[in-house]
């Protein structure tokens, strides 16, 4: 067993397996033996950390690769990449990495150094997009906005403010123990240090409650705020939570191996919205 160092900021990028990710994981690597190498960089774990847990725990042998990057930005964005390839993200979650990468690239700017602009891990291949603006890149990678991208920034400025006060209050908002607003969470980017620990306090003691105003109803943390001003309608609040539900379940499917089937379902959906979107133009 090499000397791994263990960097817990890396660590915190990404929100913990839930138990019974974990426990599968386990008995995977029991079974089968761990079948993806553990990726360092100067000595550091920066993937693997779940599977080094468990072969750790149970003194089973591993192999280790190593990467090259120029700072420890280069690693957090490459890291981020990767985990979002491999996991079924929350609209949250998908919003939080998105901003967090942003405002990574945005801080390198330029200084990339240019090592591993295409790397490919354990067969999940990661490439760098080719020069453009930040929010462009991001955007077309992700089949968003850039504007979208931008609101992801500030959103994921705020959840790692949070996380400077308490990891454990990050990944509580991160995993949707604690349930707060995007619009709430954008806001918080102006608060004083002392509303910040009011709040993070009150989300470690479990006392935080966030609700629309005037409904009483506590935010689910995945409908997307029409603007940092504006009220969403009713409708637009259900069309986002159906829409959300919606990504959430074709990311679920598109894994399986049957995806002729999946397309067809979807392109049946699509050609019945074309049919509702010409009825209500028809009807105005």
């Amino acid at each position: 067993m090499q000397d791994i160092i263990i960097d817990e900021e890396f660590r915190r990028i990404l929100p913990a397996l839930d138990e019974t990710a974990y426990n599968d994981l386990e008995t995977s690597i029991l079974v089968h033996g761990c079948l993806l190498p553990l990726v360092l960089w100067n000595g550091i774990l920066i993937d693997g950390y779940h599977r080094f847990g468990i072969l750790t725990k149970h003194d089973l042998p591993f192999s280790t690769i190593s990467m090259e990057f120029g700072s420890r930005d280069e690693v957090k964005d490459w890291i981020i990449e990767l985990q979002i390839t491999r996991r079924n993200l929350t609209p949250m979650q998908l919003s939080y990495y998105r901003g967090y990468r942003y405002n990574l690239d945005k801080r390198i700017g330029g200084n990339r150094t240019g090592i591993n602009q295409y790397s490919e891990v354990g067969g999940q291949n990661v490439t760098q997009a080719k020069s453009q603006s930040t929010a462009s890149k991001l955007a077309e990678q992700y089949n968003v906005s850039s504007r979208t991208i931008k609101r992801d920034a500030l959103l994921a400025n705020a959840i790692n403010k949070i996380g400077e006060a308490s990891p454990e209050a990050k990944m509580d908002i991160l995993s949707g123990k604690t349930r707060i607003s995007r619009k709430q969470l954008k806001e918080l980017t102006g608060d004083s240090e002392a509303d910040i620990t009011e709040i993070v306090t009150r989300i470690i003691d479990g006392t935080y409650e966030n609700k629309r105003p005037g409904t009483g109803v506590p935010y689910d943390g995945n409908t997307n705020d029409k603007t940092d001003s504006e009220a969403m309608q009713p409708w637009e609040e259900k069309f986002a939570e159906m829409t959300d539900e919606f990504r959430q379940l074709l990311r679920t499917y598109a894994k399986s191996d049957d995806t002729a089937s999946i397309q067809s379902a979807l392109r049946q959906y699509i050609d019945m919205l074309e049919v509702l979107y010409r009825d209500i133009g028809e009807d105005g």
